[in-house]
């Protein structure tokens, strides 16, 4: 299984940086993150890093601690777990349990991953930490020990606190320890409905067994964090976690984290034989210095006239990978196309235009990129990738581009990309 410290191995810009629609980029409390456990390959990452509340994905921790009691002996599956006066008071979601009843742990595991019973969250948190206030900080030290870096919980449940607070990577994470640490109770999150006292209740994750593939995780709402989820989908041999977080509705939610999952399951099978390996003790790209390189190498280009992304009047900055590509270790990818001889009267030769999709500190994350976005446009179906080597001011960059192309072609391409917030401009011929 893969460790904790592979969730870091690399983020890519990929395909799904395109299906982020305007409204959840221009949502304050949007962020999103998309790995795929087996590999550790980061797939997409928006806003990954920052605070967020994590509301009811808070009882995915409070289940981690559950499921380790269990398996240590601490409490069994078919022991009751007392309901005191502070739990039944708790707000909804809840099973309205009263005080003094009990709950069987597995009962309890299946309230917290259907019903998102917060009722009985406190209760979990009151028997494994004798109080909940004290489980909180038993969450977050074990929490730390499993590298969610970025979280603090204060509570069992996820109702709202202002110092709980985690992140879109940090309950990638988590979910992946979930399925790492404790595969035997994983199929808890896959039961699409349970039944309690004569009554029923459905999974408030619907993709669960809607989804090819979809087998967990958890949901959260509260006011503060907007509609949250963490869904883990397996097709093949790849096991993805998605997670998305600020969602304006469930709806709206479920449908981009749908999106998303089939988007990058459809990545994966374009990089069938792309190989990227990185460490977390390796160094960080500078973003800034990375900047500088990338403006350097379009100056390079000395363009008589404006450049064109889809039909912009200027082209954006281009994307820069921001990974760790220095430190990467891959398996040798073939040599870029020879550079064609040089003709009089380029501008008149068929294919002579290419297009270029980013500059990047190594040939393997240039011929990357290329592999990522040549799906995303039918002009491209006949062009040659091509990662070429360019030295400016002493730094050595590889633009990613697409060779013979036609002028039209050339155009098309851009905005095919374009239309999906994917960088790209037109290049002329000789340039």
């Amino acid at each position: 299984m893969i460790k904790t410290a592979h969730l870091l191995i690399l983020t890519l810009s990929l395909a799904l940086s395109g299906v982020s629609a305007p409204a959840h980029a221009n949502n304050s409390r949007y962020a999103a993150f998309v790995v795929e456990e087996n590999t550790g390959v980061v797939l997409h990452s928006r806003r990954s890093e920052a605070e967020r509340y994590p509301a009811s994905l808070t009882k995915m921790m409070t289940l981690y601690m559950l499921f380790e009691a269990i398996e240590t002996g601490e409490i069994g599956l078919h022991d009751q777990i007392r309901i005191s006066a502070n739990a039944a008071n708790a707000t909804p979601s809840r099973l309205g349990l009263r005080a003094g009843q009990t709950i069987s742990a597995e009962n309890a595991i299946r309230a917290l991953v259907v019903k998102s019973a917060n009722d009985v969250a406190v209760a979990v948190g009151e028997r494994l930490g004798g109080g909940e206030s004290r489980f909180g900080e038993l969450m977050t030290t074990r929490a730390s020990e499993l590298g969610l870096t970025g979280t603090t919980f204060r509570n069992a449940s996820g109702l709202p606190n202002s110092r709980q607070t985690t992140t879109a990577r940090d309950m990638a994470r988590l979910a992946i320890a979930l399925h790492r640490d404790y595969p035997d109770y994983f199929e808890y999150f896959n039961e699409d409905s349970f039944t309690w006292n004569g009554r029923t209740y459905r999974n408030h994750n619907t993709l669960v067994g809607r989804v090819r593939g979809v087998d967990g995780l958890k949901t959260g709402y509260i006011r503060a964090s907007g509609f949250n989820v963490v869904v883990s989908a397996e097709r093949g041999d790849h096991r993805l976690i998605t997670v998305i977080m600020g969602g304006p509705t469930a709806a709206a939610r479920d449908a981009h984290a749908e999106e998303l999952i089939e988007a990058a399951f459809a990545t994966l099978e374009q990089r069938q034989d792309t190989r990227l390996f990185a460490t977390l003790s390796s160094p960080r790209i500078n973003p800034v210095r990375q900047q500088d390189l990338i403006a350097r190498d379009v100056a390079a280009l000395h363009l008589d006239e404006p450049t064109e992304m889809g039909s912009a009047d200027q082209p954006p900055a281009l994307q820069v990978v921001l990974a760790d590509e220095d430190a990467m270790r891959a398996e040798p990818l073939p040599p870029a196309t020879a550079p064609a001889t040089r003709r009089a009267e380029p501008s008149l030769i068929h294919g002579a235009w290419s297009i270029q999709v980013g500059a990047y500190n190594t040939s393997g994350a240039a011929h990357d990129r290329l592999a990522e976005v040549a799906i995303f446009s039918g002009a491209l179906d006949s062009a040659q990738p091509a990662a070429r080597a360019v030295d400016i001011s002493g730094d050595r960059l590889w633009r990613a581009r697409f060779e013979a192309l036609t002028e039209d072609e050339a155009r098309l391409a851009c905005r095919d990309l374009s239309a999906r917030n994917h960088p790209c401009f037109a290049v002329a011929p000789g340039r």
